[in-house]
């Protein structure tokens, strides 16, 4: 008989895994790895690995492995995945949307199906042969597709014949009206399909490894599983599914409302219980710039964790996130001594080459720099190349889509370690890093590190803040609450007055001040270090037969 239940989070920071047992709930053995971006089977084949032998179980034991991902989630934070074309069709007013290229060509349908005119095949042809080497993936959106979706087909086929690169249409995800998010909505699943598609490859390579066969399903970001097939498919309904995760092991502690806070190593999740149920989107979720047609629970995500990129620029200013690097304390033999190469501005992280995609990358002024010596700076790349600004940061983002390289920097977690409230990797390192920066602001290494406690606090509080007025008023003041302690005149204060619930590794070091400055609670249930692979295993426990 098949006992357990496996959930799997993949974070950007660690990959969780834990051992559920389906009659009971018990949770019967848990596991955390560091999550290995560039094989993802291995930090998931590790994670399985420790899991079984801590519990003993046999791969026959287990009915399914729930998969919560916030690799999709992540990649939108972050601006990262495939570089996608979205080609709107019809008479639209123009818009604009945070990807490659947004093109609009005649054609489209009325709201009867009838066509409103022909479809523009030869600037179509035009413009896909001008973007097949800009682009990696693309979306197609036309004018009522979903009434009669003809248009968009004869733009997908066309595409399969210029450039064979996958394509997502609107039709076949959103049945609602609004041109700008239909596009949206397309191209998000376009831009994650191929992040989707490696990840499910090494999910499947982990499994067979540890001589699992039984399903692997991933949770949507409605809190509902998807087959693997239809997650890669389908790869946008997968941006919430942390947030989810977190909202299902939230509701879970509470019969109450409460807000759940799930703080990882690349953003921090913010979702609603209300009646210990949590809330879904009524107009489909906000990632990012990304407003989607995506069913989602409600949430809200931000570029803030404990691997937060802290950067101290030429005049002293002090900013955290939203980019992730690998902290100064976990980059073992990957980084050199941070006296070496970590300053100010251009200093403040180092890029470094996997060696084993040293052949892989193409040759170019900054491949050729990193070839040399294995990593450098964005001042020494500047220095040898003149690469600089966006045009540096569009060949990282490049390489670093591809897992051929990663950056290191100063982070929470760091500051975590100087400060001696985690001891996970190297203390020195970090030490070393914070005296480096904090000596740029006139500031010691402890005090240093509690100045980047503090902002991160501040930048989690602002958030909870915003999304709360969000949620109830449908705007935005993030502008106005990032700025209200320095107002001149006006002195601002919040209160939040339903409980905080934390999850995640970093919460307990970062929410009970947040807690105390938003006057109000925070709790730390049981396991809630691995909140979100428990969250996984209930939704998926309870969608099997």
């Amino acid at each position: 008989m098949q006992k357990y239940t496996i959930g799997i989070d993949t974070g950007g920071t660690y990959t969780d895994a834990v051992l559920l047992e389906n009659h009971s709930g018990r949770i019967v053995a848990k596991a955390k790895v560091p999550t290995t971006h560039f094989d993802l089977a291995r930090g998931t084949g590790e994670a399985l690995t420790l899991l079984l032998a801590k519990s003993g179980a046999a791969p026959t034991d287990i009915r399914s492995v729930c998969i919560s991902s916030t690799l999709a989630t992540n990649s939108v934070v972050e601006n990262k995945g495939a570089r996608v074309a979205v080609i709107v069709i019809g008479y639209v007013r123009h818009f604009k949307l945070p990807v490659q290229a947004v093109v609009f060509v005649k054609g489209g349908h009325t709201i009867d199906g009838k066509e409103e005119e022909p479809l523009d095949i030869d600037y179509l042809v035009t413009l896909v042969q001008g973007l097949k080497n800009e682009v990696d993936a693309y979306a197609v959106c036309s004018a009522m597709s979903m009434k009669n979706p003809t248009h968009e087909l004869v733009t997908e086929k066309a595409i399969a014949m210029l450039d064979p690169k996958p394509v997502f249409c609107s039709h076949r995800i959103s049945k609602l009206t609004g041109m700008h998010e239909r596009a949206a909505t397309a191209g998000l699943h376009a831009k994650l399909m191929p992040v989707m598609g490696d990840f499910i490859d090494g999910v499947q390579k982990a499994m067979a490894g540890q001589g699992l066969s039984c399903p692997a399903v991933v949770i949507g970001g409605n809190g509902r599983s998807l087959d693997a097939k239809r997650a890669v498919a389908e790869a946008g309904m997968t941006v919430a599914s942390g947030p989810a995760c977190t909202a299902h092991f939230g509701a879970a502690q509470t019969q109450k409302n409460a807000l759940v806070i799930d703080v990882g190593g690349t953003t921090t999740d913010i979702a609603m219980v209300e009646n210990g149920r949590p809330l879904l989107a009524a107009e489909g979720c906000r990632i990012g710039l990304w407003q989607t047609h995506v069913e989602a629970v409600d949430m809200h995500t931000a570029g803030i964790g404990g691997d937060s990129h802290v950067h101290v620029g030429e005049r002293g200013e002090l900013s955290i996130g939203p980019a992730r690097v690998t902290p100064l304390s976990m980059a073992g033999e990957a980084r050199c001594p941070p006296a070496l190469w970590l300053g100010v501005d251009g200093k403040s992280r180092l890029i470094v080459l996997r060696p084993e995609a040293a052949h892989l990358v193409p040759d170019s002024e900054l491949t050729a720099v990193l070839r040399e010596s294995g990593r450098a700076t964005p001042a020494t790349i500047r220095q040898r190349t003149g690469l600089g600004g966006i045009p540096l940061d569009v060949q990282l983002e490049h390489l670093t889509r591809r897992q051929w390289i990663f950056e290191c920097g100063f982070t929470p977690t760091d500051a975590l370690h100087v400060l001696g409230k985690i001891d996970l990797g190297d203390r020195e390192a970090a030490l070393a890093g914070a005296e480096i920066l904090g000596r740029a602001l006139g500031l010691g290494a402890a005090a240093f590190a509690g100045l980047v406690l503090e902002r991160s606090e501040e930048l989690i509080e602002n958030m909870i803040i915003d999304y709360v007025i969000q949620r109830s008023w449908q705007n935005s003041l993030a502008a106005f609450i990032g700025s209200r302690k320095n107002h001149p005149v006006l002195g601002v204060d919040f209160s939040i007055k339903i409980p905080l619930i934390g999850i995640g590794a970093a919460a307990r070091f970062l929410l009970p001040r947040v807690a105390e400055r938003l006057h109000t609670t925070v709790t730390f249930p049981e396991n809630c270090e691995v909140g979100n692979a428990i969250g996984a295993a209930m939704i998926g426990l309870a969608a099997s037969p």
